[in-house]
């Protein structure tokens, strides 16, 4: 979500609200009190979140990653970073009363610049430890905090790091580009379902390997597969279609289209 309608400097006076006073839905953060609306995302803000999500998501050390999460460290405090990655929220309903270890956010257009900064420090200073921010108008980067040092800029052609979050380096380009997001997730994904990579698929066996692969990334995703199906991609042996099927297995919410073709 981009804040909107919120101070150009950080308030050093207390408002009147309280995390507990919004549901869920509201179309509101709050900081030290005071209610930030936040507009719906765009097109490209929300497809952002969407990608980044998808990637961090499926990391293989991820216990658990949400969209747009109400985190309230305290009372007077709520922040739903776009993508937030950390352990598995105590069940029942209200908002959860920590701050991610990671937290990603996309800024386009009309991002408040002033906001955006008391969001990170809010969140780094009650324990976040690494806020990256996407930024989607300018040249393709995202800048790096970390409580205790400056900020840095990581460009295209370079990793992001989580050591103790994430168990993968993620690239710059997989944050922005869908096909290096599908790159990532498909090695995630594969890593969550036993095998190294995708060249470790291979060398079990071509055709063998990469059908087995296909079935178990379906399994390991909880997406249901019926018999007649099965036995079609264990009989194949196109190498080809054995590969789009495995591309489309680490997206695709449903088996229905993956093997239409």
């Amino acid at each position: 979500m981009s804040p909107s309608h919120s101070p150009r400097n950080p308030r050093p006076d207390s408002g009147p609200f309280r995390a507990d006073q919004l549901r869920d839905g509201d179309r509101y953060e709050l900081s030290a009190g005071h209610p930030l609306y936040c507009a719906p995302a765009g097109p490209v803000h929300a497809t952002g979140n969407l990608r980044g999500a998808t990637v961090l998501d499926s990391d293989p050390d991820v216990e658990w990653a949400g969209i747009d999460a109400g985190f309230s460290p305290e009372p007077g405090m709520l922040r739903a970073p776009d993508v937030a990655v950390g352990p598995q929220p105590a069940a029942g309903r209200g908002w959860i009363e920590s701050v991610p270890p990671l937290a990603l956010e996309y800024a386009a257009s009309g991002q408040d610049e002033a906001d955006l900064q008391t969001k990170i420090a809010e969140l780094i200073g009650h324990g976040t430890r690494l806020v990256w921010v996407a930024r989607l108008t300018g040249p393709r980067r995202v800048e790096v905090y970390a409580a205790g040092q400056p900020m840095r800029v990581a460009l295209p052609g370079e990793d992001l790091l989580a050591p103790g979050i994430l168990r993968n380096p993620v690239p710059v380009d997989a944050l922005f580009d869908r096909a290096a997001g599908d790159r990532a997730t498909l090695r995630n994904l594969l890593q969550r379902s036993g095998y190294a990579d995708l060249e470790a698929v291979r060398t079990e066996g071509r055709a063998d390997g990469l059908a087995q692969a296909v079935l178990n990334l379906l399994a390991g995703r909880g997406i249901p597969v019926d018999e007649d199906t099965r036995v079609r991609v264990g009989a194949c042996r196109d190498p080809g279609q054995l590969d789009r099927w495995l591309l489309a297995a680490a997206t695709a919410q449903r088996a229905d289209g993956i093997f239409s073709d």
